[in-house]
């Protein structure tokens, strides 16, 4: 019963997870696209918010609980998809923290990235998060 709560709560914290990495980069589209102060400042309120209030806690808490459900199965450390998704989580992070560097670039109004560049960004996530759900849904190489 234990590894059905921690797996319920580790997919609702992925879940939020990734609600906040798709708008961030939405929010930083629109943000280099303002064009007076009263918008670019509301952008950086906003980003900040959702980096620190949601992002953050979301990811601490979907790692934290994958780290939880791997001591509570470690049988899954022996099968190749699991080193995959691990690694496609791994480059999530890092798309993760390179999202809070480009927010302390723009809190800074030190952003030279378009808006065009932005809207390419935000479909990374999209790419890592098929991936991992296929990973995950069918468990190649178990």
């Amino acid at each position: 019963m234990t590894v059905l709560w921690v797996k319920s709560f580790h997919i609702i914290s992925v879940i939020t997870w990734f609600a906040a990495l798709f708008y961030l980069p939405r929010l930083f589209v629109y943000h280099a696209m303002a064009e007076d102060t009263i918008s670019r400042e509301r952008f950086k309120v906003m980003e900040r918010k959702l980096y620190r209030g949601i992002m953050n806690p979301s990811a601490i808490v979907a790692v934290g609980l994958g780290i939880v459900l791997l001591v509570l199965q470690p049988f899954w450390l022996q099968q190749g998809w699991l080193h995959i998704k691990l690694a496609l989580v791994a480059a999530l992070v890092g798309y993760h923290l390179y999202c809070g560097h480009l927010l302390r670039a723009f809190a800074q109004d030190r952003n030279h990235r378009g808006h065009v560049w932005y809207r390419w960004f935000n479909e990374l996530p999209v790419i890592l998060l098929i991936a991992i759900v296929l990973l995950v849904e069918f468990k190649p190489w178990a």
